[in-house]
């Protein structure tokens, strides 16, 4: 009789398949996005795309509101752009040839990678630090976001080149699928465009981002989460002991979470039908990813697995102070930006899951570096004892931990 695949490795490949799927056909989009800015009339795939999923006019109005903030910093833009889809095709790479242990390949293709992204970064940066950010494309909020996600891309790739250096595989691992969730945002926001028009008709480019980035860079870091627990099966890590995330701190992370919803909720739903529509794009999504790393690490606990039982808390802990820390963001922003409430709402709330996701895991890196300082005091060498059923770092897409 033939043996089934288990439900976990269908999904991982059917996840891997799709998110390569989406790069390869995102990549010529990305390197002829902004062509038509420098020669009218040039071709662009993207556009010719939009304009029979969405409309010609919907098209229209995304150029026209482009072009004068584009304007400024062009050729640093088409840089990012072009560079932008060059690492579409080198993130499958890096994902295989990891996975395949490719290792010279990987390493090859991965130093590219990292100099690409900071090339490509380069090039965003300019056009945010040129652009005043009430004159940037589709406003303040949005390039709030923008700042926010090149911060993380560049912060992610870092540790993640220095994880590797140091010897760290298990957290090189981590950041750089951080770092190549928060580069999905580009292509997921594109899916969006020609989504969210068909969802709500009538909807101009200025709403559908910011409907996007209501949950754009909470969707992208929960994805690296997943794909950094399938492709990890160790039930501890050697010299990791109790946990950093009792019950009192998951308690208290709740409540500031729930408090936070309390303050957002209300202040979105005074916008009205604009307003609605925003709380329910940010609501569905963190109730689904709350419900799902809430599952895994209740299954988690239940069955032993003490480091998956620690990553998933961790996170979870985050993702709830998240609310918290949007609420807490929104008179800063207002300050610091001069800006209205609700664009800052919209900023603190676009930000708030991707930092709290970055900074879970920063803390999961300072969990297992603690780790190995345990093992340094004791003695023991830096893998310590091989804990049983303990299985590699790194494993084929889908074959991680099943729940």
């Amino acid at each position: 009789m033939e043996r089934r695949r288990p439900a976990g490795t269908r999904w991982g490949r059917a996840s891997a398949l799709a998110v390569t799927a989406v790069c390869l056909a995102y990549a010529p989009i990305a390197v002829t996005e902004l062509w038509p800015y420098a020669r009218p009339g040039a071709p662009a795939l993207g556009e010719w795309v939009l304009g029979r999923t969405v409309s010609p006019e919907f098209v229209a109005e995304a150029v026209r509101d482009r072009t004068a903030p584009y304007a400024r910093s062009l050729v640093p833009l088409i840089v990012h752009s072009v560079l932008g889809g060059l690492l579409m095709l080198l993130g499958p790479v890096q994902l295989l040839s990891a996975v395949r242990r490719r290792v010279r390949l990987h390493r090859t293709a991965g130093t590219v990678f990292a100099v690409t992204v900071y090339a490509s970064m380069a090039g965003a940066a300019l056009y945010l630090v040129r652009t005043p950010p009430a004159e940037a494309f589709s406003g303040a909020a949005f390039w709030i976001v923008l700042a926010t996600i090149l911060a993380g891309t560049v912060g992610s790739v870092t540790f993640g080149v220095l994880a590797a250096v140091r010897g760290f595989p298990d957290l090189h691992q981590r950041w750089m699928l951080l770092c190549y969730g928060f580069l999905m945002t580009a292509p997921l926001l594109r899916l969006e465009w020609g989504a969210l028009p068909r969802l709500y008709p009538g909807l101009d480019i200025l709403d559908v981002n910011r409907v996007a980035i209501m949950h754009l860079g909470a969707l992208v870091a929960f994805g690296a989460l997943l794909a950094s627990r399938a492709l990890d099966r160790r039930v501890a890590v050697p010299g990791l002991t109790g946990t950093w995330c009792p019950a009192p701190v998951r308690a208290a992370a709740h409540l500031a979470g729930a408090a936070g919803l309390v303050w957002l909720t209300p202040a979105f739903l005074d916008g009205g039908t604009a307003g609605r529509r925003l709380l329910l794009a940010y609501l569905v999504p963190y109730g689904v990813m709350y419900a799902v790393i809430a599952v895994r690490a209740v299954r988690a606990r239940a069955r032993g697995a003490l480091w998956a039982a620690e990553e998933w808390g961790l996170h979870l802990t985050a993702l709830c102070l998240a609310p918290a820390f949007s609420a807490a963001t929104v008179p800063v922003l207002e300050r610091a930006f001069g800006l209205d409430r609700p664009t800052a709402l919209i900023a603190g709330v676009g930000i708030g899951c991707g930092v709290l996701a970055y900074a879970a895991v920063t803390v999961v890196s300072l969990r297992v570096l603690h780790a190995r300082e345990v093992l340094k005091r004791r003695g023991e060498p830096a893998d310590g004892p091989a804990p049983a059923h303990t299985g590699p770092a790194t494993v084929a897409v889908g074959e991680g931990e099943r729940t």
